[in-house]
């Protein structure tokens, strides 16, 4: 092991990542390389328990439905509920079978009995309610904002009646049908009635910031926070429905790139309330162009953590997990001449990687790409190591 490599290397522990930054970060943001693995959503929990006990960090938000995870956070602050129904209710992507979910959730809470609101820890979940076989009707989110104003404003400040609204949007399997994903013909996205839905969502989110001193004094921050997230995901759906129904050869980079702006949104609103912890993709965080092939067409974005970067500066970190082996997923042993070889031959299990000395030990030496077997899982890119902030390093990975 060359000398350089060796003195990138530090314990696996949130301090020690710290120790990597220039200032502590409004959003640290902990990438994975795969997903459904508890043995890293394990690591996850750990950093964050560290991360609230000593770096004063107080929400965790990960990659699952922004909508469901009001439920948990209800839970998590209040008690609103039980484990299993938040489990069951309150993730998208099947996360809530998630054993290190389930621990993560209930840890929140018990930490939270009998502490003032102010030392709470939260609960975000911070992408779109998207899945990959399609976007969820902006039904709930469209109806709660025109709720809360309705109850806050003059009615006639409102642009159109909860009436008008239902009538629009119609049932919501219009909305959902799987077989606008492959085909923009079924999509509604680009209806007359989607189109004035689009056109009344903007005015109600448009109501939402002139009437702000008004509903702050008048509503708890709480509830104002929340009617700004359900205008964010009504507009950001409805726009991710108008670009469904698409025909042209930029469909598919025009909904990931709708996904990951939702996603930064997000990420900016809970950063201005708390210090944050991000957990996802390391393709949803990095700060380069994310790539992926769908149905045989590359797309390139920017990610979610791209955008957020340009926004915050200083004030966001990225901090890729890499891993040697998911024998279970038949990723085995790899190849030397590859940034998980070289951090394979390391007798340390787990640890933290100075990314960019890393990157400075590796130049020149002809560091090659990691080629998965499995689909699933994504290595890291050599060229993009100089712009991580840091790298936790998983040597072997366990089945759950």
């Amino acid at each position: 092991m060359a000398t350089g490599i060796r003195d990138t290397v530090h314990a696996a522990e949130a301090a020690a990542v710290m120790r990597l930054l220039p200032a502590r970060p409004r959003l640290l943001a902990l990438g994975e390389p795969t997903h459904g693995e508890d043995a890293l959503l394990d690591l996850r929990n750990e950093f964050f328990r560290q991360l609230v006990e000593q770096q004063g960090y107080r929400t965790i938000a990960i990659e699952s439905d922004c909508m469901k995870g009001l439920a948990v956070d209800d839970y998590v602050t209040s008690g609103t509920g039980t484990l299993d129904e938040v489990m069951e209710h309150g993730f998208s992507h099947g996360w809530g079978t998630s054993a290190a979910n389930r621990e993560l959730v209930r840890w929140m809470r018990a930490r939270n009995d009998d502490r003032p609101a102010s030392e709470r820890l939260r609960f975000a979940g911070f992408d779109g309610p998207l899945e990959i076989t399609g976007a969820a009707s902006p039904r709930q989110a469209l109806i709660a904002l025109h709720g809360y104003l309705a109850a806050q404003v003059d009615a006639d400040l409102l642009p159109c009646t909860v009436e008008t609204l239902d009538h629009l949007l119609g049932t919501d399997d219009r909305w959902t049908d799987p077989a606008a994903m492959t085909n923009p013909a079924q999509s509604v996205g680009q209806s007359a009635e989607a189109g004035q839905v689009r056109l009344l969502a903007d005015d109600l989110v448009a109501l939402l910031d002139a009437q702000t001193p008004h509903l702050l004094k008048a509503t708890s921050r709480d509830d104002w926070e929340r009617a700004c997230l359900h205008g964010r995901t009504a507009t950001g759906l409805l726009r991710y429905h108008y670009w469904m129904a698409d025909n042209s050869p930029a469909r598919m980079t025009r909904l990931v790139g709708v996904r990951d702006q939702m996603m930064a949104h997000n990420l900016l609103a809970v950063a201005a309330r708390d210090r944050v912890l991000v957990h996802a993709h390391n393709a949803h965080l990095q700060r380069e162009k994310s790539t992926m092939r769908m149905g045989g067409t590359p797309l390139e974005w920017w990610s979610a953590g791209a955008l957020v970067s340009a926004q915050l500066g200083q004030g966001y970190a990225f901090v890729a997990t890499a891993v040697g082996t998911i024998q279970h997923r038949g990723v085995g042993t790899p190849p030397p001449n590859t940034v998980e070889g070289l951090l394979y031959a390391l007798p340390e299990d787990r640890c933290v990687i100075d990314a960019p000395r890393l990157a400075a030990a590796l130049d020149d030496t002809g560091t090659a790409l990691r080629v998965s077997p499995w689909f699933g899982y994504s290595p890291l890119d050599p060229a993009h190591l100089g712009h991580n902030d840091g790298i936790v390093f998983v040597k072997d990975v366990p089945q759950s």
